[in-house]
C-alpha cells in the first residue's frame, strides 16, 4: 500500500501529462488569433469575422506593408461583452 502513495506523492501538477489533460498547456494565454481561430472562437464563419473587421466593428492587428490580420482577445471578449443581451 506504500508504493501506491509514493507514486500518487509524484503525480504534481509539475507533472507535463497531467498538465496536458487538465487543458494547462502553457502557462501563457494566447494574444493574438487568426481570422479562422477567431471565427472559431466567436462561433462565426470567416466571412463574419471579415466584415466585422472591415465595418470597423472589431479592430485588427496587422502590420503596415501585410496581408494578414490577427484578432486581440481582448478585443474579442469586449465585442461579445457589449452584444450580450436578455432573451425573452
Amino acid at each position: 500500500m506504500q508504493l501506491q502513495f509514493s507514486y500518487m506523492a509524484k503525480k504534481t501538477l509539475t507533472d507535463k501529462t497531467f498538465q496536458k489533460a487538465r487543458g494547462i498547456d502553457s502557462p501563457l494565454r494566447k494574444r493574438l488569433f487568426t481570422l479562422k481561430e477567431a471565427a472559431v472562437y466567436l462561433g462565426r464563419s470567416e466571412w463574419s469575422m471579415r466584415n466585422l473587421a472591415w465595418s470597423h466593428k472589431i479592430p485588427v492587428v496587422k502590420e503596415e506593408e501585410g496581408r494578414k490580420i490577427y484578432f486581440d482577445i481582448v478585443d474579442l471578449d469586449k465585442y461579445i461583452s457589449n452584444h450580450k443581451a436578455a432573451y425573452v
